[in-house]
């Protein structure tokens, strides 16, 4: 099983838009991501599931158009500050690759349990827009690959 956690894009600050949809680097580097890993990763995930706050909504919209219109859900336990074991457990139990697309610090302390036990722990680091893919191996989780969008422009833009 896979799972992928994508940190939502660049959203606008609170003083341009209460409701912080992406901005329009955000949308452009979403664009990029999942454009380029919707030509290469497969199998792709059954669902994308994302925190129901509008930027990762448009994230998670943007992601099933580039990879073939994957079904798209709002779920719970993906906010910034959600209870990590709610999302622990349900990826320990299930089968089927899923894609994440929630917010830091729930992410970072996510990646953190999954990987070493440990939620303090920053094992990967998230950017906007980038995805960390995950694999169940025997013994655990294991990190198989990640992209951010500074592959295409460096990490100054």
């Amino acid at each position: 099983m896979r799972v992928y956690l994508v940190q939502h894009g660049l959203a606008k600050e609170k003083d341009q838009d209460a409701a912080r949809p992406l901005s329009a680097q955000g949308r452009e580097d979403v664009t990029r991501i999942a454009g380029f890993l919707g030509l290469f990763e497969k199998p792709r995930p059954a669902r994308i599931l994302h925190s129901g706050k509008l930027r990762a909504q448009q994230t998670a919209e943007m992601f099933s158009e580039a990879w073939g219109n994957i079904p798209v859900t709002q779920a719970a336990g993906l906010s910034p500050d959600d209870d990590l074991s709610i999302w622990a457990d349900r990826l320990n139990a299930m089968d089927e690759d899923l894609l994440l697309i929630g917010h830091l610090p729930h992410l970072q302390r996510l990646a953190g349990l999954m990987l070493c036990a440990d939620p303090g722990r920053e094992v990967v680091r998230f950017r906007n827009g980038g995805v960390v893919c995950l694999e169940r191996c025997d013994n655990g989780w294991s990190i198989l690959w990640q992209l951010n969008p500074t592959l295409f422009y460096g990490e100054d833009k």
